[in-house]
C-alpha cells in the first residue's frame, strides 16, 4: 500500500540508488526505504512532533536525527493511514521549497 501511495502522488518520483530506494520530488527527498519494515520520512518540526504524539506505536526519532527535519516510520506494525499522511505532508512540503 505505502509504494501504491506514492506512485499515486503528483511529482513524486522513486529513484534506486546505493542507499537504496528513494522516493523524490524534484530531488528533494519525500521518503528512503530504511529497511524492508521502516522508511525514513521528510517532516518539518511541528508536523513531526505531531506524529509522534498521535502515533507512538508507528513513527519514532533516532537520536542523530533530532537536528533533522526527518521521521522514521514503522510500516510493518504501524498505522498505514498515518504513515500515507505523513508521506503526503512530505510531498506537500518538498513541493512548496522547490
Amino acid at each position: 500500500m505505502i509504494e501504491s501511495h506514492l506512485a499515486a502522488l503528483e511529482d513524486v518520483r522513486r529513484h534506486d540508488d546505493r542507499r537504496g530506494v528513494r522516493w523524490c520530488v524534484s530531488n528533494r527527498l519525500v521518503a528512503r526505504r530504511v529497511d524492508d519494515s521502516t522508511l525514513l520520512i521528510r517532516s518539518d518540526f511541528d508536523d513531526r512532533e505531531t506524529l509522534l504524539e498521535q502515533h507512538p506505536e508507528t513513527f519514532s526519532v533516532r537520536p542523530e536525527l533530532e537536528a533533522h527535519m526527518k521521521v522514521l516510520a514503522d510500516v510493518r506494525e504501524g498505522d498505514i493511514e498515518a504513515v500515507c499522511a505523513a508521506l503526503t505532508a512530505a510531498r506537500d512540503l518538498q513541493r512548496r521549497a522547490r
